[in-house]
């Protein structure tokens, strides 16, 4: 019995190597083409919604005129999604939320419109949608990553820490340090309630570890948590433990469930220096202290901290997202126009 496949049997010298290749190249071909889709989509969703704002403007047309505009092209396009009235709706704030088109191009349109449309709901003004926009780009967030780090205000937090890193930490090293940590932390994500103790509450951390590296922010990766030290003949635990991949140094995170206190500062800068010596390498920075605190008074900390010769901060924590409410959008809801497109734009 013959088959008219290839025989799988003997394998050429090299064949595996350009296979992989192959496969790569492949790989990276789709990517570019999903990535050109996409700024092809977003580029003509900014169009229709400047067209539509032009007319209303110069000619007069009412708002029935996107209802209307939404039946033809529907008729005309039964194939395509995206022609609904209350996307035409988005359409049109992203036009007029962006009317420069260097920005679409080169920012925003690189985006997927899942994105984009967290981007004209949650948030108000240009500045903050550019600041989260930038970041998501940089960082690859998902969508749903995106929708988490704007409702709890992330850039707004980020550097807000007290720290002595401006005299501890060599620059841009101490730039860096300052602005990954933020202040307040929001772990509504834990369900836990506001009276847990230390370790309620890092038992919770752990339990849900990305959520909280994700709040953490990017670069972080866990290491453990009651890590034992041994100095001089005496045990010692550290809370939590990280490795921050850009900065190159080790994270201490104390826990603290009530307010502030100096000689928590002092307990820190000890735990540090252990992990210096006996944890951290050569090819590591200075290890980096963390204290969150319940409540913590800023000038008692910023004091505490001044004569600290380790590199650590001070910030509270929030067990419920005690943040202002994002801007209630008088667009359609995300819901609303996930269900019309299907899910197959938002990704």
């Amino acid at each position: 019995m013959t088959s008219d496949h290839p025989s799988l049997l003997t394998t050429p010298e090299g064949y595996g190597d350009w296979l992989a290749a192959l496969k790569s190249r492949i790989h990276a071909a789709r990517q570019r083409a999903a990535l050109a889709a996409n700024r092809e989509l977003v580029s003509l969703y900014w169009e229709i919604g400047r067209d539509i704002l032009e007319r209303q403007a110069r000619l007069g047309w009412g708002a029935k005129i996107i209802e209307r505009l939404a039946h033809d092209l529907r008729t005309a396009f039964p194939e395509m999604k995206g022609f609904s009235r209350s996307n035409l709706l988005y359409m049109r704030a992203f036009a007029e939320a962006w009317p420069d088109e260097t920005i679409v191009q080169q920012l925003v349109g690189l985006l997927p419109w899942g994105h984009n449309l967290f981007l004209l709901s949650k948030l108000k003004g240009p500045d903050r949608r550019l600041r989260y926009a930038r970041r998501a780009l940089e960082q690859g967030w998902s969508r749903n990553t995106l929708g988490i780090h704007i409702e709890t205000r992330l850039l707004e937090r980020e550097g807000q820490a007290i720290t002595n890193f401006a005299l501890q930490l060599p620059a841009p090293q101490s730039d860096l340090a300052r602005n990954l940590l933020k202040d307040p932390y929001i772990f509504d994500f834990l369900d836990i309630g506001q009276e847990a103790n230390e370790r309620a509450i890092e038992t919770a951390m752990v339990e849900h570890i990305t959520r909280f590296l994700l709040e953490l922010g990017a670069g972080f990766a866990y290491v453990g948590r009651q890590v034992p030290l041994e100095v001089g003949g005496e045990d010692f635990v550290l809370d939590l433990l990280f490795y921050h991949l850009k900065l190159h140094c080790y994270l201490v995170v104390e826990l603290k469930a009530g307010a502030f206190k100096p000689e928590y500062a002092g307990k820190l800068g000890f735990y540090l220096s252990a992990v210096d010596a006996q944890i951290a390498t050569n090819q590591d920075g200075p290890t980096i202290g963390l204290l969150l605190c319940k409540t913590r008074n800023r000038l008692v900390a910023e004091y505490a901290l001044r004569d600290i010769n380790k590199p650590m901060g001070v910030a509270e924590y929030q067990l419920t997202a005690a943040l202002p409410d994002e801007l209630q959008s008088s667009l359609p809801t995300i819901e609303q126009i996930e269900r019309e497109l299907g899910g197959e734009e938002q990704e």
